[in-house]
């Protein structure tokens, strides 16, 4: 035997009292190290191509099936003036939360630090830079609706909300019109147009919210709302049930009587207090920022309904559309998680409010 240092050892060495033997290799068969084009490697590269293209089409087809889940595309027609049906325009999505946990702003900080564990576990980013000294925004919203709920037993929401600074409401109070239903194309068909003198803007959105009966899931409701400023309303009687029904055209649907009065839900005002915590990124440049919003009733300041929710825009016919749906799929699940002892699972922030008082709607939610 002879002795060797160790960077001239073989592969065929053994390691004896610091130094290396070389055994003897003479009855050892060789083998190719590299690829040397025999038919055996060919084999072994072809193999290796056919797994990574089989792992490939499963990541697209997961993807391409999260999009279609949360993004489907509406089927083409026609309002009655010709106008095209609107398509979705938004992805959002919202975990309602247990109102009760939020008692200072310190508990808002304490659920952005579940975001961001539920954001590194499902590999997207988030940020608090930028965020972590913001004051939340304190904003009253009032919902309206006859006095047997006629609007919400139909799926239709009809709510205003104006902004507090200072203890002062500034600025145009807003009115939302919105009709929400888990029928993409119902939502679609429905014409929530107003027809007022002033500008007005249409969304429609895809909401994504846990399942009603367990955690870890996901289902759908679409949101197609009309919003404007009350300022566009150009009448004296803005808000009451004649002005709404020349305005709101397909109110003239509910089989309104003419004792009918729009009256405030459950005469409750709720003040939300909203803060924004952070900015998540889904990568390929998509962002969303988001916020966590408890309600609670004005008075009495009882605690209703927390939310955590953010907000993507479409990217249609954009190749990154389908990933980004799957990434944002797998932070909302895995935040679920995190977030267990938080959650509020089977219902929503309007949801609770018809609920006050103990005489349930037929919901659509």
């Amino acid at each position: 035997m002879q002795h060797y240092l160790f960077r001239h050892a073989s592969r065929n060495c053994k390691l004896y009292a610091g130094f290396i033997l070389a055994e003897d290799v003479s009855s050892t068969p060789s083998r190719p190290l590299v690829d040397d084009g025999t038919p055996s490697h060919k084999a072994t590269r072809m193999k290796t191509r056919k797994k990574n293209r089989k792992k490939k089409k499963l990541k697209a087809s997961a993807s391409q099936s999260s999009a279609k889940r949360m993004a489907p595309r509406v089927r083409k027609g026609h309002y009655s003036d010709g106008h095209p049906l609107d398509d979705l325009q938004y992805l959002e999505c919202k975990i309602i939360l247990n109102g009760d946990r939020f008692t200072s702003v310190a508990n808002f900080k304490e659920f952005a630090a579940l975001v961001k564990q539920a954001a590194k576990n499902a590999d997207i980013g988030f940020s608090r830079r930028g965020f972590k000294k913001q004051r939340p925004q304190i904003r009253e919203v009032l919902f309206l609706d006859t006095e047997d709920f006629k609007l919400y037993n139909s799926a239709f929401i009809l709510r205003r909300r104006v902004t507090y600074v200072d203890g002062f409401a500034v600025g145009d109070p807003e009115v939302v019109f919105k009709f929400r239903h888990p029928d993409l194309q119902k939502a679609a068909s429905i014409d929530v147009r107003p027809k007022i003198e002033g500008n007005y803007r249409i969304k429609f959105k895809s909401e994504a919210l846990p399942l009603k009966d367990q955690i870890g899931g996901m289902r759908i409701l679409y949101s197609h709302n009309a919003e404007f400023p009350l300022s566009a309303v150009h009448t004296d009687r803005q808000l009451d049930l004649e002005s709404l029904v020349r305005m709101l055209p397909l109110l003239q649907t509910l089989n309104i009587a003419k004792d009918d009065k729009i009256e405030l839900v459950n005469q409750t005002a709720v003040e939300e207090v909203l803060l924004d915590i952070g900015m998540l990124d889904f990568g390929k440049g998509v962002t969303a920022k988001a916020n966590v919003a408890v309600w609670r009733s004005r008075g009495d300041q009882r605690q209703l309904v927390g939310e955590f929710a953010f907000q993507c825009q479409f990217k249609r016919g954009d190749a990154l559309h389908a990933v980004v749906m799957k990434r944002c799929e797998q932070f909302f699940i895995s935040l679920q998680h995190v977030a267990e002892q938080w959650l509020s699972v089977g219902t929503t922030k309007t949801g609770v409010v018809y609920r006050l008082k103990g005489n349930p709607p037929t919901a659509h939610e």
